[in-house]
């Protein structure tokens, strides 16, 4: 944990080397993120839910919302790398999508039923994946070829910033 309300848990620490028990840790933290992220604003009211987790943060009701919009980008990101090669992907303007009416106002509910989904799907993708398999990549706009051995690391660690963007809050605010 730090101080720092943006990455309450740290900002992501690739490993010298990726092998089978580092991949299998991240595959877990994939699959346990819906029931964090549900664990997490468990019992909240709409007020709580509107409220910002920092200063010019999103609020929870943002946070969740954003959860799945960039976790389907991630399960279509690992078919697209492992269906062709090296794919060009386009990027979205995740501020933007967080400002859009569903992700300011609708149930939580709603995101969290998505993000149930798509994880059940992803993690039964990844269980499948053959070592050769997670050198496979995508490109992205600005950013160059991802492999998905760095995706699962990354989508592993953005579950688990965005639930203590909310338990932290929680925490802070006594709820």
């Amino acid at each position: 944990m730090t101080n720092d309300l943006r990455y309450p848990i740290g900002k992501i620490k690739p490993p010298e080397k990726i092998d089978a028990a580092i991949r299998s840790k991240w595959i877990d933290d994939i699959a346990v993120t819906p029931a964090l992220l549900r664990a997490a604003v468990h019992g909240l009211t709409d007020p709580q839910l509107d409220t910002p987790y920092r200063e010019d943060g999103w609020t929870v009701r943002q946070v969740v919302h954003h959860v799945p919009d960039s976790h389907i980008h991630g399960y279509i990101r690992f078919r697209w790398a492992l269906t062709e090669d090296s794919p060009f992907i386009k990027s979205y303007d995740v501020d933007a999508w967080a400002d859009l009416a569903d992700a300011t106002s609708a149930s939580v509910e709603l995101s969290l039923s998505i993000l149930d989904a798509v994880h059940a799907r992803w993690i039964a993708l990844c269980r499948t994946l053959k070592e050769r398999d997670f050198a496979r990549n995508v490109v992205l706009p600005k950013k160059g070829p991802w492999s998905i051995d760095r995706m699962l690391m990354i989508y592993a660690w953005h579950g688990h910033h965005h639930t203590a963007h909310i338990t932290s809050l929680r925490q802070r605010m006594g709820w």
